[in-house]
């Protein structure tokens, strides 16, 4: 009674009542920290660790055992330890935020809570050059090593420490906990935002399920929508330019699983489309929810590739604002989007292969990409095949709106020879590219025999020289075509080549399937007999083949 004030109150109290018992049933801490507060009173020793300060300051507050009641109180020498002990301490700080949790509201009231955050916050801002102590639980700083040369003492070499040293102690926090550690973290505004990115990451690492079920589950499913929207919430203001795609495309799979709000969904999404260039094809690959019935979400994807291209116009309009010139820093400013069509074409190969996508959305989805984020159509040729493979049942006229998001002129040699022999592709797409193919080849030798000394320089020409000598190269494979004369017998009945014949490669002719030779056949035929007619164009007219050439 002499050291407590409640006490002295209480005991007033049950006397006038004539009771001999004192009940204190709110009491913090329980009876382990009643009996170090009654320890200190009988000036019995008393040991305080990180683990028991904060029950022990609790109880002394309830107690009332302040200066005015005795000089030198417990409330004073705790806190006295608090001050030069537990907040000078990383690890100290750290357990005895973990133990306000079950002493709330006292430990929040008496600004212990707000503290220890506070002292975190304040060392993780510290440059690691001078962070001396262990700085993980598991870890720590090794000895110092001398040099010694020639005799000489030379400075010692301490292991340097990593930028983000203090990410996976604060792991350990509940979430509740954690989220005002990076708030504060934040607001020092001395934190790297990719170190913060790093921290969420490991985070969610830490406490998310790996599994689906585990996510989902009705004992967890509050507890993980939770964390899932607060580290979206604690995510680097830059945008998610610090937190990697992978790492916010996965966090949007779990996002979408747990059910978080929409705002929360649409941040992610945002943060994705400024960074898609650095995506895979299989974080792309977003599981769909019900209803709908395909088995990836493509619908969001080409939400955010829509996104992603309304950013990149965007950026490209206000580089031309500051650049008067601009037309360099524009056409070096397509990197990332090539990288994004490269992925996209992937994403559409794999998602070819599911028979509930339907044609509209396949196409559309192609189309999102512009064409100088595609300069090679090979990729699109692989999901156009893929896709014309497992939807058999496509009419001719849908075949020929899928293919007419792929041009001809645009592929490589391989995809070209390979497209050649497709029976799957219709007829008016083979006849453009044995025609193209053909006339690629007339240039280079064309270039060759003109310029020799050039002959190791690349044989690709853009598209307005392509169309500046169309009318020349179709006179030129006329003209060879009428040149070549097929004897007698050389050709079986059914169009097969001859041995012998096969290796005169020299005049660009090659071994062809049925399907393709039956269209050279005709185009020789129409050569020999049609020589009179001349036309260069070949894609997007509906002549038949023969009226083509």
């Amino acid at each position: 009674m002499s050291k407590s004030n409640r006490l002295q109150k209480l005991v007033l109290k049950a006397s006038e009542e004539n009771s001999d018992e004192i009940d204190m049933v709110d009491f913090p801490g329980g009876p382990k920290a009643f009996e170090i507060c009654a320890k200190f009173c009988y000036g019995m020793t008393v040991t305080l660790n990180a683990y028991n300060v904060v029950a022990a300051r609790c109880a002394a507050e309830y107690l009332e055992m302040t200066e005015d009641v005795d000089r030198g109180n417990l409330i004073f020498k705790i806190e006295v330890f608090i001050n030069s002990s537990i907040l000078r301490s990383w690890k100290d700080s750290i357990s005895v935020l973990q133990t306000t949790k079950s002493l709330l509201p006292w430990s929040e009231n008496l600004k212990i809570v707000g503290r220890c955050i506070d002292s975190i916050a304040s060392k993780t801002s510290v440059d690691p050059a001078n962070v001396t102590w262990s700085y993980t639980y598991n870890r720590k700083l090794s000895a110092p090593e001398i040099i010694v040369k020639g005799g000489m003492k030379y400075q010692e070499k301490i292991e340097s420490v990593p930028k983000d040293w203090w990410v996976e102690d604060v792991c350990e926090l509940d979430i509740f906990l954690y989220k005002r550690v990076m708030t504060a973290v934040k607001s020092k505004g001395r934190m790297d935002g990719a170190i913060i990115g790093e921290a969420l990451k490991t985070y969610a690492v830490r406490w998310l399920p790996d599994s689906v079920d585990a996510l989902i589950s009705d004992v967890h499913s509050w507890r993980n929508k939770l964390l899932v929207e607060t580290i979206v919430c604690l995510l680097p203001s830059d945008k998610g330019v610090s937190c990697s795609c992978s790492f916010l495309l996965k966090l949007l799979k779990v996002a979408i699983l747990v059910g978080v709000d929409d705002s929360a969904r649409e941040d992610l999404m945002n943060r994705i489309s400024l960074k898609l260039d650095e995506a895979s094809v299989k974080d792309l690959l977003i599981p769909a929810r019900s209803p709908q019935t395909t088995i990836y979400d493509v619908g969001m994807v080409h939400s955010i590739v829509n996104q992603c291209m309304i950013n990149e116009k965007c950026s490209q309009d206000l580089d031309l604002g500051k650049n008067d010139v601009g037309c360099t820093d524009f056409v070096l400013g397509h990197g990332s989007l090539l990288s994004v069509g490269k992925v996209i074409d992937g994403y559409l190969e794999e998602i070819a292969r599911d028979p509930n996508l339907s044609l509209a959305s396949f196409i559309d989805l192609a189309r999102s990409i512009p064409e100088f984020g595609r300069p090679v159509h090979d990729g699109l040729y692989k999901a156009i095949d893929m896709y014309l493979k497992e939807h058999l049942s496509l009419t001719k006229a849908e075949r020929k709106e899928l293919c007419s998001l792929m041009d001809v002129k645009k592929l490589t040699m391989d995809a070209s020879m390979h497209a050649a022999q497709n029976d799957r592709l219709p007829l008016r797409v083979v006849v453009q590219v044995l025609f193209f193919e053909q006339v690629r080849a007339s240039a280079g030798v064309q270039s060759l025999n003109n310029n020799p000394r050039d002959a190791s320089r690349s044989t690709t020409n853009t598209e307005e020289e392509w169309e500046k000598t169309a009318a020349e190269d179709c006179n030129s494979i006329k003209k060879q075509m009428n040149q070549t004369k097929i004897k007698e017998g050389e050709f079986p009945k059914n169009g097969k080549f001859l041995k012998k014949d096969s290796r005169n490669s020299k005049s660009g002719m090659q071994l062809l399937p049925s399907r393709s030779r039956r269209i050279f056949d005709k185009l020789w035929v129409v050569g020999k007999g049609h020589g009179e007619n001349k036309s260069s164009e070949t894609s997007g007219s509906s002549q038949s083949p023969t009226s083509m050439v």
